[in-house]
């Protein structure tokens, strides 16, 4: 049920049965979450504990208090009070001690020895406004206290956050209590069957591996102190194989751009589990009294509707943020693959011009530009513009930008430094590193940069302070950030530091566009390394892949779109070579698969010939003319048959328009190719289908479709996602882009 919003509680028949549980059931999007809040098990043998999810996915509709009494029985298992046969349903923190066989959901030591939680006193809803249900549970014995909080965003996406405190009435102050983790679970059904997570390497992000749904509990963790390549990304349980159009599954992705763990449960007595959390590494959280732990949110989506179900609650969610990115998404020229190191002003200047001439919106200065930075072994860390490079310094060139009508952006690695550099050697000790292993260029460098530890208050202070100078003095709009690196043995005032590395990361973001209203940051992580919900609360958008190699960029914006809406991804045309594969492709194909996403170039389009220079220049213009479907619509792709075709659409959301490219990566297993449905519009409406050729004319070689020789077919919606289009047997590497309006 689309934007209803309901809460139930537990009216007068719940007087009417002593002991029995107090369900919540909340409501929208067309999902329903039905929380027992009062009791483990059903009548008069349930006790107090922890909230348990009876069910979560479709929307159930207006149930009464006693069908929902009467759903908790449904669910329950009656059982001899207090034995271990009371455990099949597991709470939102399931522990061993109400006899969960699987991974606890919280493991905690005082003194290094096991501390098993006694809750008690549940409060069991402090806050309830429709969404969104709050409980606080309390361990007197320990002085704890565990606030955990469950709510249905837009597009139907649960969010679960937990909170535990140390609270001062601890008899034991001196005593130490250590979190080593603390983790969000949500119950799937047992007849989940495939699990569905994702790897890679740089150059090659979000690559989807799909298995059986292993027995017993699993995880997967990175320990990169960022998400990296490898990130899993997303978690997905699902009945059958995960489909394009089809199937139901249960997904969840952690917010948090450091060291992950996901998890999942499938045990033989016990409900199956998902769920993720911070991993946290040996001693980095300790609390003392008065203080506690966050963790970061856990985000989960349900879908009836396959991946593309899947990409619309999670879209609709980003785009229901306060902070979602309104205005239209700039076409974009970032200077990296045009010059690298090699900066010349009067050439820049040239190519800035040449940038705004073909509609380029956001010119950005990429590495290269500061003191010393003449290759990637120096000057990091050293953000003052390099005068034996820049003798007038970067002014006259963001001045020219901003005067030609663009935003002017500017590339930095705030979160690095090189020994080399003159903070270095003012400031070793701002190193994040084990203090056994004192950094040398042999040592435990990473692509000859270290970690600066932003969690320093004087290092935090000095980089926003640089940071914020710049941004001012030459009115810098957008800044690419980068990350190039791993954090190793990342060790802050004695103990593990990637956790308030992270959280000082975002402090620092969200500081500098506070200060500087409107501007706009890219989280980019040696391209991939860092894109999740939890940078997006302080960035505009992730930089997908370093590779801009249009055949790995098919399905690496394919996949890094699962999760997040066009808009939030970077994707630029790059050279007609690509740096990252030695792979040509042609220049239609690097416009079709930039066109997808947040577009622009990462080329010396000033080597352009005339020829080039006029196709680019229709493109930026087809760009800006759908950007509007491609950034606000629905999602949809095609379950393909063969293994070479890649389909992938948007459609506006009153289904008026939409924009659809067919791409090949590879030779086509038929000469006659399958038909392509399009999906997602108006069954009952006639459209208009034409062939945007400003990318250039794709050749077909032979068997050309009439429809396509005619440039353009009208057909209902119901025949297009029934019946679908002949396509030509595209080449390799080769894609048709296809605007479609209701006639």
């Amino acid at each position: 049920m689309t934007d209803l919003l309901d809460t139930q509680l537990h009216g007068d028949d719940a007087e009417a049965r002593p002991g029995s549980a107090h369900p919540v059931v909340l409501r929208r999007d067309g999902v329903s979450l039905v929380i027992n809040t009062g009791g483990h098990g059903a009548g008069a043998h349930s006790r107090a504990t922890l909230p348990t999810v009876l069910h979560w996915g479709a929307d159930l509709g207006d149930l009464s208090p006693a069908a929902m009494l009467d759903l908790s029985a449904a669910l329950s298992r009656r059982s001899v009070e207090e034995t271990v046969d009371a455990s099949w349903q597991a709470s939102i923190l399931p522990g061993e001690g109400d006899a969960w066989a699987g991974r606890p959901g919280v493991q905690l030591r005082r003194d290094g020895v096991p501390l098993y939680p006694r809750w008690s006193n549940v409060e069991p809803v402090t806050a309830v406004d429709g969404t969104t249900l709050t409980t606080i549970a309390h361990d007197p014995t320990n002085a704890l206290r565990l606030t955990s909080t469950i709510a249905i965003e837009a597009g139907g996406v649960v969010t679960l956050t937990h909170s535990l405190e140390r609270i001062h009435a601890d008899a034991r102050a001196s005593s130490t209590l250590t979190v080593d983790w603390l983790e969000a679970t949500l119950p799937v059904p047992k007849s989940v069957d495939h699990l569905t997570t994702f790897a890679g390497r740089w150059t090659r992000e979000k690559v989807p591996s799909t298995s059986r749904m292993p027995r017993g509990s699993t995880v997967r963790q990175t320990r990169r102190g960022r998400g990296g390549h490898d990130a899993p990304t997303l978690s997905i349980v699902s009945v059958d194989a995960p489909r394009d159009r089809l199937g139901e599954l249960w997904a969840v992705h952690l917010g948090w751009s450091a060291d992950c763990t996901y998890r999942n449960d499938r045990l033989a007595e016990a409900v199956d589990l998902i769920g993720a959390g911070e991993l946290l590494r040996a001693g980095e959280i300790e609390l003392a009294p008065g203080a506690s732990y966050t963790t970061p949110t856990a985000y989960f989506a349900w879908s009836d509707a396959g991946l593309d179900g899947l990409s619309q609650r999670f879209h609709r969610f980003e785009r229901a943020r306060p902070g979602h990115p309104r205005s239209p998404r700039p076409l974009v020229l970032n200077t990296w693959e045009a010059v690298y190191f090699h900066h010349d002003p009067t050439f820049l200047l040239e190519l800035a011009g040449i940038a705004a001439e073909v509609g380029v919106e956001r010119f950005v200065l990429d590495d290269g530009w500061f003191l010393g930075r003449r290759d990637d072994t120096r000057g990091l860390g050293d953000w003052i513009v390099d005068r034996d490079v820049w003798p007038d310094g970067l002014g006259p060139l963001a001045a020219r930008v901003h005067e030609l009508g663009m935003e002017f952006g500017l590339w930095f690695e705030p979160e690095m430094i090189n020994l080399d550099s003159e903070l270095a050697r003012a400031h070793p000790e701002w190193l994040l590193h084990a203090s056994d292993h004192f950094p040398t260029p042999e040592g435990i460098s990473w692509r000859s940069q270290f970690v600066l530890d932003i969690a320093r208050e004087d290092a935090y202070a000095y980089i926003l302070d640089r940071l914020h100078r710049l941004v001012g003095e030459l009115g810098v709009d957008f800044i690419k950030w980068d990350h190039n690196r791993d954090l190793v043995e990342a060790m802050h005032d004695g103990r593990p530091g990637t956790h308030l590395q992270t959280l000082a990361l975002y402090r620092l973001m969200a500081e500098l566009k506070a200060l500087h209203p409107g501007l706009e940051i890219e989280s980019c992580s040696s391209g991939g390394a860092r894109s999740d919900l939890g940078i997006l609360e302080v960035a505009d958008r992730v930089w997908a892949s370093d590779s801009n190699d249009p055949v790995e960029r098919q399905d690496i914006q394919r996949w890094t779109q699962l999760l997040l809406a066009p808009e939030l991804v970077g994707g630029h045309v790059g050279p007609t070579t690509a740096h990252s594969s030695g792979r040509t492709t042609a220049l239609s194909f690097r416009l079709a698969t930039s066109l997808m996403g947040s577009a622009g170039f990462e080329w010396n389009i000033a080597a352009c010939t005339p020829e080039e220079r006029a196709v680019i220049t229709r493109w930026a213009a087809l760009y800006k003319e759908l950007r509007h479907v491609i950034h606000t619509g629905t999602a949809v792709h095609a379950d393909v048959r063969d293994p070479a075709l890649r389909v992938v659409g948007a459609v506006s959301e009153d289904r008026s328009e939409a924009v659809y490219t067919i791409a090949s990566v590879a030779t086509l297993e038929d000469s006659l190719p399958e038909r392509i449905r399009l999906h997602g519009l108006d069954a009952t409406a006639d459209y208009r289908i034409r062939v945007r050729d400003e990318i250039g004319v794709t050749s077909h070689g032979f068997a050309t479709p009439e429809w396509i020789t005619t440039g353009e077919v009208t057909l209902p919606g119901s025949v297009l996602d029934a019946v679908g289009l002949q396509i030509p047997p595209l080449w390799p590497a080769q894609a048709l882009v296809l605007h479609v309006t209701r006639a």
